[in-house]
């Protein structure tokens, strides 16, 4: 597989040979109680386990740098949205208001940015678990585990073409690309930047069209092999739980358990500081 595309990544770490069930059942536990909580020392020390796993993945930087760099520039564009349009939500869920600049409607407080600070915090934790579900985990086998958690096989199976599917469209995408260069549109880091997204946007009609092309292909094919005709379905990727599966939902479980702890010693799932 071309190390530059975002999809899954044949590897054999130990996270790697986990089931999908139990990765499945981890990102979901761990996303929620990250989710929920605004404890940023809670929150914090799953960042830290987040990105001890990262490293043990042996997810290749270029396979993720793009991705990477559209969730920072959206996680940042909502903590900017956040603070336009309610500047003063911080100051309101903690209860107190200490202000750092006074600007009329965008005072700047310490609960404001107290708050957003714990907003970051709960993008950066989800961005490595996310990252490592999907690019460890084989999309035949992350069906399998969807609906073995009791999801219907055919949204199980329709979820896992899409992600299947990822790195073809993202090949596509450098095809047209590079056709689109050699007509003369200049697309490289050399043009200018309106050159380049009017360059992108032309790219978009024979991207989706292909795309749809390539959808009803695979449509056919299903309906020639009566796909959906039964209840049920069994999974050539389904395997049975090891060591490490149950260690992982152990895992899963414990940290479940001590988000509730803390929330139970902050009286709520906000840590106020300011109190």
């Amino acid at each position: 597989m071309n190390n530059n595309l975002f999809g899954y990544d044949h590897n054999n770490t130990w996270i790697h040979q986990l089931t999908g069930t139990s990765k499945l059942i981890f990102f979901i536990l761990v996303s929620i109680i990250a989710m929920i909580s605004y404890d940023y020392r809670f929150i914090i020390l799953i960042l830290i386990l987040s990105i001890v796993t990262f490293r043990q993945s042996q997810i290749k930087w270029a396979q993720i740098k793009l991705v990477v760099k559209l969730i920072c520039i959206f996680a940042l564009l909502n903590l900017v949205m956040v603070f336009v349009f309610s500047p003063n939500h911080g100051a309101s869920l903690y209860g107190t208001r200490h202000v750092l600049l006074n600007l009329g409607y965008f005072t700047i407080t310490q609960e404001q940015l107290f708050y957003e600070f714990n907003l970051g915090l709960k993008y950066l934790v989800t961005v490595p678990i996310s990252l490592i579900f999907l690019i460890t985990t084989n999309p035949s086998e992350f069906s399998a585990s969807l609906n073995k958690i009791g999801l219907s096989y055919r949204i199980s199976y329709s979820l896992s073409l899409s992600l299947r599917y990822i790195p073809d469209i993202q090949n596509n995408f450098k095809e047209i690309s590079l056709a689109q260069q050699a007509r003369g549109y200049e697309m490289s880091k050399k043009g200018r930047l309106f050159s380049r997204l009017k360059g992108t946007t032309q790219i978009l009609v024979p991207l989706i069209l292909s795309s749809l092309d390539k959808i009803q292909t695979i449509s056919q094919a299903m309906e020639l092999r009566r796909f959906g005709k039964n209840k049920q379905r069994t999974w050539y990727m389904n395997r049975k739980f090891g060591k490490n599966d149950y260690l992982t939902l152990l895992c899963s479980i414990i940290i479940l358990a001590l988000g509730i702890v803390f929330m139970k010693l902050d009286g709520s799932r906000f840590y106020n500081p300011f109190v």
